[in-house]
């Protein structure tokens, strides 16, 4: 039997140590190809490059897979290597390790979890992982065996098509992680301020700043399992339908 086809990818960039950690688990589970931006992409959200030309290069790879280092965004990088790269559909898109928590309205904006999306648009199976800690040097390996738990899970069950899960990572030692929670996305958001500033020129500009903020008190949520030392997993789908709305706005006078 073919081994499954792996495609990785990131919104960190091709040599973040968050995606390199990745490849190494993925190559335990099947054969791998590797395309990443290549060069920092978060917060891009599901952005895609369209008046601009997108350059996609095969690079030397130590990692012993197939790596692709790519001009474009998280989600083009996905849509380019479906289309084009990989000499099939992959039974598995993964994304990550990303530097810092994709929990809660976090999932919107990120760039690691919109490649996830896409592929799921796809109907391809796919996982998103975050750890909690943007220090270049955070310890990866810690949560080596969930994650591998958690994508042989993926491997052997059929997902629902359009769901992919979302996984944040405590930034804690292996020995402190709790073990690995399904939740539901938290009610937090973040309160943003702009810092006004001038240039040198005297041109005024803006600095976003502001902090995170949790209004949600659950213990079920994924900012709770993070901050409670657990492996948070919510599963994510990229219909954005209020559908309990659906029935009452029939109603409304349109």
């Amino acid at each position: 039997m073919e081994r499954p086809l792996i495609l990785v990818t990131n919104d960190d960039g091709i040599t973040a140590p968050g995606i390199r950690h990745l490849i190494n688990i993925a190559k335990e589970l099947g054969e791998v190809y590797v395309v990443a931006p290549n060069s920092p992409q978060s917060g891009m959200g599901h952005a895609v490059t369209l008046n601009k030309a997108i350059f996609c290069n095969e690079i030397e790879s130590k990692s012993g897979v197939k790596e692709f280092s790519c001009s474009g965004t998280p989600v083009d990088c996905v849509k380019l290597a479906v289309a084009h790269i990989l000499p099939r559909k992959p039974d598995l898109c993964i994304s990550g390790i990303n530097h810092g928590s994709n929990s809660s309205i976090n999932v919107i904006y990120s760039g690691t979890m919109s490649a996830a999306v896409e592929a799921g648009i796809e109907g391809i199976p796919a996982v998103g992982f975050s750890l909690d800690s943007f220090d270049y040097n955070a310890d990866f390996s810690a949560a080596t065996t969930q994650i591998k738990t958690i994508l042989d899970e993926v491997l052997s069950k059929n997902m629902p098509k359009g769901v992919v899960l979302n996984v944040n990572i405590p930034d804690v030692p292996a020995e402190q992680i709790k073990g690995i929670k399904v939740c539901r996305q938290a009610d937090a958001k973040w309160e943003e301020k702009f810092d006004k500033r001038e240039d040198p020129r005297g041109r005024q500009y803006y600095w976003m700043c502001g902090e995170f903020v949790n209004h949600d008190k659950g213990d079920d949520t994924d900012v709770y399992a993070i901050e409670n030392g657990f492996i948070s997993v919510v599963p994510v789908r990229f219909d954005l339908t209020a559908h309990h709305f659906l029935s009452e706005l029939k109603n409304w006078n349109f």
